[in-house]
């Protein structure tokens, strides 16, 4: 059966680093010593010496290989390589290399990417891993890495193959040479340009053309290199055969073959099709015809779907006949049928009035009624699961409405942002069909991220009621409150009026003695810039005068008395953000409630956030003088860390969860001061790092743990995930996003493979200002086990104990 339409996403690590290849199946056409044998060549490997080195590596003349056997045919979209580095120790690695693969181990085929290169760009250094998209995608069993020297150097490789099986069970096709339109601007060229010579080619890349063949899905793709396609007037018999041999007999169901139909150029899908099978050395006599129905309306590709009828061959013959001058393809598979997951394969030739027999019959009806008590087992579960969900529902409501009212210390009574009370579609209770929700039951430390069950004051009352009189309730699952305003927000300009998890209160906070915090005269606030927008009303950026006098004696500005002061206005749950108190977290400063907008009123950091902070500035070095940029010494860069660490221990201390850690969230002062807020979701410039799940949920998935994405579980343990991949960002100067190199399906698909724990997952790279002592703390923030992770406490001490 063919597993995928497309090769984003089959991207699996094939075994190299989690050891799924075994030792046998790794050789090398010589080794250094005993210590840097063939076995030793693996990705993010460290034992023996640290990887594989060849004996000697010579300009122009490739000998050297490291070789790795899947044992069957896989479909390879990506290679990861890495140097030698021996715990600081190694200095070699390859600057370039080619790649060999065979699917036999007797023919063997030199890689060439779509523009005819062979030489791969390697490594920089010996710790980065050098990740290279393998465009067209090998078909192979057999792999070699050669490494490229153009000067006498030592080479050492460890290397990682991505793909996943080749099911398909194609080993080749023998096809007419494709012919080159001659259109009135220009000629397009339907040659099969990256054909293998050994019997792969264009026809099996995974890349679908465009519906308008003149266009490439490809970088630098010349006019109809998408397709393969071939002329009427060249072909007597009005069809073109083509050949397609496989690994073994396979009962085959359908063919589909991607079309292209842009008729205006006199272009057409096929107007039928005859294909004979071979299953062992003689052709059925009867052969199988099947005719599209023929579409003038739709210009469209398509995929047009053969069924084959369970034929068993090795070997397939097809020919197409022409509907119209010329036949466009670009991509043929093929689906084979299977018992209970196994290829079916019977002995001998194939007689098409033979019975399969009673054993045949018996596993497959077993099979069958093995499937439908799943089926059913599956439903029970659910309608169990939204009985006993409904009821967790009106039981949390029903604590919460008595016990969970959340209260100003001035009025007693919380306030809401009246600025978007009219705005239509905000219904007090939504709900969502995300894929990611509901996959196991909720604990008491799980929430569905997708959700928001909330009575919304301006919902909850009549229009004559002051708004100022309202009260909000919200439903809380899990007994973390959370610190980020992406709880609430919503996400104007990013996806359009959706919001993100699920309020929550601390009973701990909201006992005891009140804090007050003053009115703040609304006619001393100088509005400068809409920082963004949130459901509770809008954020800003203000020049305060007279803010002194708001400000508690344990708290100090660093500004001269008389002028205004920086600040951001927003709304939040005034009551829980006035009891927190540390130099690492936004404060808040003052309120304005008693008219129309309610704000509050919090610092603003005079160098803005921490992404756009480093994106400005470059590291120590020659690039930074080259360009003439500012620079952030690394010292500098740990004490931030530091300080985010620091912040983060308290939060974690009061039991809060922030659920949106990124430098987009951190604020900058002078001196490289650090204060942790939370509305970077709600800004336009961030709109990119944050994904829509169906709709509704919107996560700034790059940042979040696996347990937080699949399994909607908030914890501080997930909050020292996103630590580390801000950790990540500061040392790579934001430059780059997290994961930039896979898509955000690819990242969720990731995330799988850390509950799965097969050990073909994906961490982000060492950046190159990362020592290995620090990237190790990263790493032991991404376990897949939320328990086996450092605390806030553990991480501060750590990054105390690294400072200078």
């Amino acid at each position: 059966m063919h597993i995928f339409d497309v090769p984003g996403v089959c991207r699996y690590a094939l075994g190299m680093s989690s050891g799924q290849i075994p030792d046998e199946d790794i050789s090398a056409s010589s080794q250094w010593s005993e210590s840097t044998a063939a076995r030793y060549g693996r990705l993010d490997g460290e034992e023996g010496d640290g990887a594989w080195c060849p004996i000697t590596v010579e300009p122009d003349h490739l000998k050297e290989f490291l070789q790795i056997d899947l044992r069957s045919l896989h479909f390879i979209t990506l290679v990861g390589t890495q140097g030698r580095h021996a715990g600081g120790m190694g200095n070699e690695f390859a600057q370039m290399y080619k790649i060999k693969y065979s699917r036999d181990g007797s023919r063997w085929i030199s890689w060439r990417n779509r523009q005819g290169k062979q030489v791969i760009e390697g490594n920089r250094n010996t710790y980065d891993i050098a990740l290279r998209d393998m465009q067209p995608p090998i078909i192979a069993r057999l792999v070699r890495f050669m490494p490229v020297i153009d000067h006498s150097m030592n080479v050492c490789m460890r290397v990682e193959l991505y793909g996943c099986e080749w099911l398909d069970g194609l080993v080749s096709y023998n096809a007419p040479a494709g012919q080159q339109m001659n259109l009135p601007a220009y000629p397009v060229y339907l040659n099969d340009s990256v054909y293998d010579g050994a019997g792969l080619g264009q026809l099996t890349d995974g890349v679908c053309g465009e519906d308008d063949f003149t266009l490439s899905h490809v970088h630098n793709g010349w006019p109809g290199y998408d397709y393969v396609g071939w002329n009427n007037d060249s072909f007597p018999g009005g069809s073109i055969e083509i050949m397609f041999e496989f690994d073994r007999i396979r009962n085959f169901t359908s063919m589909k073959v991607h079309c292209n139909n842009m008729f205006s150029r006199h272009v057409k899908a096929f107007q039928q099709v005859v294909c004979h099978f071979r299953s062992d050395s003689d052709w059925e006599t009867t052969p199988l015809a099947f005719s599209p129905v023929e579409d003038e309306k739709n210009p469209s590709a398509r995929f047009i779907t053969v069924k084959l009828a369970n034929h068993m061959a090795s070997a397939i013959k097809c020919q197409f006949y022409f509907a119209d001058a010329w036949m466009l393809f670009s991509e043929i598979t093929f689906q084979s049928g299977t018992q209970c997951g196994a290829d079916l394969v019977l002995e001998g030739s194939y007689d098409p009035t033979h019975k399969v027999d009673d054993s045949n019959t018996r596993i497959l009806i077993g099979c069958l009624v093995a499937i439908i008590f799943i089926l059913v087992a599956i439903i029970v579960i659910i309608l169990w699961r939204q009985v006993w969900q409904k009821m967790l529902e009106k039981a949390s409501r029903r604590i919460l409405d008595d016990e969970l009212t959340a209260s100003l210390s001035i009025q007693s009574e919380t306030f809401s942002y009246n600025h978007t009370s009219n705005r239509p579609g905000t219904a007090g209770e939504q709900e969502s069909n995300s894929t990611y929700e509901r996959i196991f039951p909720l604990g008491p430390d799980y929430q569905e991220p997708s959700r928001l069950i909330c009575k919304l004051p301006e919902f909850a009352q009549s229009s004559e009621e002051p708004a100022s009189k309202s009260t909000t309730q919200t439903v809380v699952q899990d007994g973390a409150p959370h610190y980020a305003e992406a709880d609430i927000v919503n996400l104007q300009g990013v996806t359009g009026g959706n919001t993100y998890a699920i309020p929550a209160v601390t009973m701990d906070l909201l006992s005891g003695k009140d804090v007050v915090v003053e009115e703040f005269p609304r006619k001393l606030l100088t509005f400068k810039e809409k920082l963004g927008e949130g459901q509770f009303g809008e954020v800003h950026l203000c020049e305060a005068e007279g803010m002194q006098e708001f400000i508690n004696e344990d708290y100090l500005f660093d500004v001269p008395e008389g002028q205004p002061v920086l600040v951001a206005v927003k709304m939040l749950r005034i009551k829980i953000m006035s009891r927190l108190k540390d130099p690492n977290i936004i404060r808040l400063l003052a309120v304005c409630i008693y008219s129309d907008p309610l704000c509050m009123i919090t610092e603003y950091m005079e160098n803005g956030d921490l992404n756009q902070f480093l994106s400005r500035h470059e590291p120590e070095g020659q690039l930074a003088l080259l360009s003439s940029a500012p620079t952030v010494r690394s010292a500098n860069l740990c004490y931030m860390a530091t300080q985010i660490a620091s912040g983060m221990k308290y939060l974690s201390s009061l039991n809060f969860v922030h659920r949106d850690l990124a430098t987009r969230n951190c604020l900058v002062g002078k001196n490289y001061t650090i204060k942790i807020a939370d509305f970077g979701m709600s800004r336009n410039l961030y709109s990119g790092d944050y994904y829509r799940i169906q709709g509704r949920a919107v996560l700034p998935i790059r940042w979040m743990s696996w347990e937080s994405i699949l399994l909607g579980k908030f914890t501080t343990a997930s909050d020292v995930w996103a630590y580390a991949v801000t950790l990540w960002e500061i040392l790579n100067f934001c430059k780059e996003q997290p994961y930039s190199q896979l898509t955000d399906e690819q990242v969720i698909e990731n995330t799988g493979e850390f509950f799965r724990d097969q050990k073909r997952q994906i961490y982000l790279p060492q950046p190159v200002l990362c020592p290995d002592s620090l990237y190790k703390i990263m790493l032991n923030c991404w376990r897949r086990n939320a328990k086996e992770r450092p605390s806030f406490q553990e991480l501060h001490r750590a990054l105390l104990d690294l400072q200078p």
